[in-house]
């Protein structure tokens, strides 16, 4: 059964000119824009993702960092084991202010506050849907209910935004009734949620119009339709000023709109400020490491991707003007530009990239390294940093003497804890060393940064499987990203054991980067 007025399809309601043209209701940069970020309770939900306490410390120092003004922590209705993932939350004594997921029931807002929150995200039914067949309740008692609870919230001192779920679907004379008396009650602020993904910005514009008129009012969108940044942004035009997201995209289904994306498009092209833009990658990693979900690469603002140019003209009219093929520059959002070489190299950035190292070529040579670089990307490889410069090594007839070399490598998983021992050739004296760690692979790592001491110290900036083979026989490649001081450089290695591999590309990219140093590497005492 549905209310008057709901509906499964969405019908334009608007025309183009009534939403997209005009300057009046246009974003502008005094317009005031505040995120809520709900990727520890919306994120969460994705399926397979499951924070700890301390990972979700993790990720609300990183949206405190970024100045996210909202963190809703959680529901504190799910269980023990979410309030207390609330309460680390809550603990930290951050700068935003920290709210719980709560149903309509005054147990949740309860639970809420034996959390200890600033306030709470109350979730009322808004359609037929929620109201008649999931709550099993009547029109006016969902509103009678939604009052009372807004009233004992406010009694109890906490900051209260009232959501109608399912709104996009709601007949809207409804969801206005709902979401007024909840202001009047004396919720802070209203919002409307595309609970599903459903609505066409026509549908959020409408619905938002009318419920920014009575009052403060937050849009919550999904991206089923990848729709989710066009419905915000519909929304915002027609009188939102908070805007609810999760860092990456991350949520239920096709996800929520992403926090990165809104910051920086209504920066970007509208002026308006919300979040600290510059420690967008960081917080993005933060969230991908500790929920286990990649970043895409070819995600907007944070994939890998983003700013990497391997097209020989892109890279030539990037070399040339910065912003020749970048809307934005990379540091904007705390990230650096990369040149990668492949198939579509050209030699403007072969030039740049044997330049980063110190490699001087004549044009004639210049010509023979980009042609074997093209062979290599031909044949679907992606060229390395290392690649590149054995490439040239051999285009000069130079010889390079390697400072480090992998001569043995044991590692052992069995018992409860991972060790691996290696012996090495470091400038023509063998060392050996042993580590510990998570894994086989963590622990040959520390048995190599062992065995290299502290004095030839790098960071391992990137580690990624690139490519298994099937069979029995299975090859996998490992690609790593290392850097020391202001150097860097990638190498991949294969092998059928992906523990000799990772070792082994770390041992080439070290020795790669030693090698641009003259300084001895000297032993433990």
């Amino acid at each position: 059964m549905k209310f008057p007025g709901e509906t499964d399809r969405q019908d334009p309601i608007l025309t183009d000119t009534d939403l997209f043209e005009g300057s009046d209701g246009s974003l502008v940069s005094d317009t005031t824009v505040q995120l809520l970020d709900t990727t520890l309770r919306d994120g969460e939900q994705a399926p397979g993702i499951s924070l700890t306490p301390s990972e979700k410390a993790d990720i609300a120092r990183a949206l405190d960092r970024a100045e996210v003004q909202y963190v809703e922590a959680g529901s504190a209705c799910t269980g023990t084991g979410e309030r207390e993932t609330i309460r680390k939350v809550t603990s930290l004594d951050l700068d935003a202010t920290v709210t719980s997921f709560c149903r309509g029931i005054q147990t949740d807002v309860d639970l809420a506050l034996d959390c200890d929150v600033d306030g709470i995200n109350l979730v009322v039914p808004a359609s037929a849907r929620h109201i008649e067949d999931k709550v099993g309740t009547t029109y006016e008692d969902n509103v009678t209910s939604t009052q009372e609870l807004v009233e004992y919230a406010k009694d109890h001192g906490l900051w209260v935004e009232v959501i109608g779920e399912d709104g996009s679907r709601a007949d809207l004379d409804y969801l206005e009734e709902l979401l007024g008396s909840a202001l009047d009650a004396g919720a802070d602020r209203i919002c409307f949620a595309d609970t599903v993904g459903h609505a066409g910005p026509e549908r959020a514009y409408e619905a938002v119009s009318r419920l920014s008129a009575l009052g403060p009012t937050s849009t919550h969108t999904h991206d089923d339709l990848g729709l989710g940044m066009t419905n915000v942004y519909a929304s915002l035009k027609a009188g939102a000023d908070l805007v609810h997201c999760t860092v990456n995209g991350i949520g239920e289904r096709a996800g929520n709109v992403a926090l990165e994306e809104v910051a920086i498009a209504l920066h970007h092209v509208y002026g308006v400020h919300t979040v600290k833009l510059d420690e967008l990658y960081d917080l993005a990693q933060v969230v991908s490491r500790r929920t286990g979900v990649e970043l895409p690469p070819n995600k907007a603002v944070i994939g890998q991707n983003a700013f990497t140019h391997e097209s020989g003209i892109h890279t030539d009219g990037t070399l040339k003007d910065d912003a020749m093929y970048e809307p934005y520059s990379p540091e904007t959002v705390g990230r650096e530009r990369r040149l990668v070489l492949g198939k579509h190299a050209g030699r403007a950035g072969v030039r740049a990239a044997l330049d980063e190292h110190g490699v001087d070529v004549s044009m004639d040579e210049l010509k023979q390294v980009v042609q074997r670089v093209k062979e290599l990307g031909d044949r679907g490889k992606r060229v390395t940093d290392a690649d590149l410069l054995t490439i040239a090594e051999d285009v000069q007839g130079r010889e390079r003497d390697r400072r480090v070399e992998l001569v043995d490598l044991t590692a052992a998983s069995g018992g409860r804890t991972p060790t691996a021992s290696v012996r090495l050739l470091v400038d023509g004296e063998e060392r050996v060393a042993s580590g510990t760690g998570s894994g086989p692979v963590d622990a040959a790592v520390e048995a190599v940064r062992a065995a290299l001491t502290a004095s030839a110290d790098a960071e391992l900036e990137s580690y990624h499987v690139d490519a298994i083979t099937g069979g029995t026989d299975a090859m996998v490649t490992v690609e790593v990203e290392m850097s020391r001081g202001d150097r860097s450089v990638t190498v991949a290695a294969s092998d059928a054991d992906i523990t000799r591999a990772s070792v082994q590309a770390m041992i080439d990219a070290l020795d790669r980067l030693l090698t641009a140093d003259s300084t001895h590497v000297p032993a433990d005492d």
